[in-house]
């Protein structure tokens, strides 16, 4: 039980966290179950991204509220990412994934470092054409789907970045980031459930955390957080991603 309850605790502030940025919180998520003892296969990936999901599902509830979720620009994105998540988690138990994610921590170290740049300057005036958006957000949410299922993760951290890139303002990229993540995250979870198993005291814990930090995260990020505070720690987030790739590769 005293387990339960620091596991639960450490997915709460992470829900707010992520919440704030519409990331969803799988990469804390999954190592944390990992470090308390629960199996990686059976436990820790499926819980993981079922939390990923509904963190992002319950922060869309402050997000859209406040009118910062652009729902027609996002729909390409999420259902390409929709699409493709269970067929990442199907190939993860046949493709090494060793040099990519090498390659991909390097990826997401350029996005990092990117995002520190943003952070110095206005946020954008104009965004780009919805046609536009949606036929790159189409490959973008894809393969950012595809990602997320493979490791384990919701893909934000590859939808956010491009969403500032083609001209979204701060709240409005996260916002619309935790949308696209919430169909990645599900699909994934479906893609990994048939494996998986259901612990029903510690399911029951950790949701009850995420509603809670979900809440407090979203409602943050929609009315007292500034934007340029955001970007930078979106940057901190993406280094310590980065990070945890490359661990991941070591250790593969």
């Amino acid at each position: 039980m005293v387990l339960y309850l620091i596991v639960s605790a450490i997915i709460l502030l992470a829900s707010f966290l992520f919440a704030m940025l519409g990331l969803g919180g799988g990469m804390v998520y999954v190592p944390v179950l990992t470090w308390a003892g629960f199996p990686v296969k059976d436990v820790a990936i499926p819980l993981g991204l079922l939390l990923n999901g509904l963190n992002t599902l319950l922060a869309l509830i402050p997000f859209a509220r406040k009118g910062l979720v652009d729902w027609k620009g996002g729909m390409a994105m999420a259902l390409a990412a929709f699409l493709l998540a269970p067929v990442g988690a199907w190939a993860a138990r046949f493709v090494p994934v060793h040099t990519l994610l090498v390659l991909f921590a390097a990826a997401v170290l350029v996005a990092a470092f990117r995002m520190l740049l943003f952070a110095r300057q206005p946020e954008p005036e104009s965004i780009m054409p919805l046609g536009r958006r949606s036929l790159i957000g189409g490959f973008v949410g894809g393969f950012a789907g595809f990602m997320g299922g493979m490791l384990g993760l919701g893909g934000g951290f590859i939808i956010a970045p491009i969403l500032m890139w083609m001209g979204y303002r701060t709240k409005e990229a996260a916002a619309t980031t935790a949308f696209v993540v919430t169909f990645s995250s599900f699909s994934g979870y479906l893609g990994h459930m048939a494996e998986g198993q259901m612990n029903w005291p510690l399911t029951v814990g950790v949701v009850l955390a995420v509603v809670v930090g979900s809440q407090l995260g979203g409602s943050f990020m929609a009315g007292k957080a500034k934007p340029r505070w955001v970007k930078q720690l979106y940057a901190v987030v993406l280094l310590a991603i980065a990070a945890k790739l490359i661990f991941q590769a070591l250790g593969s």
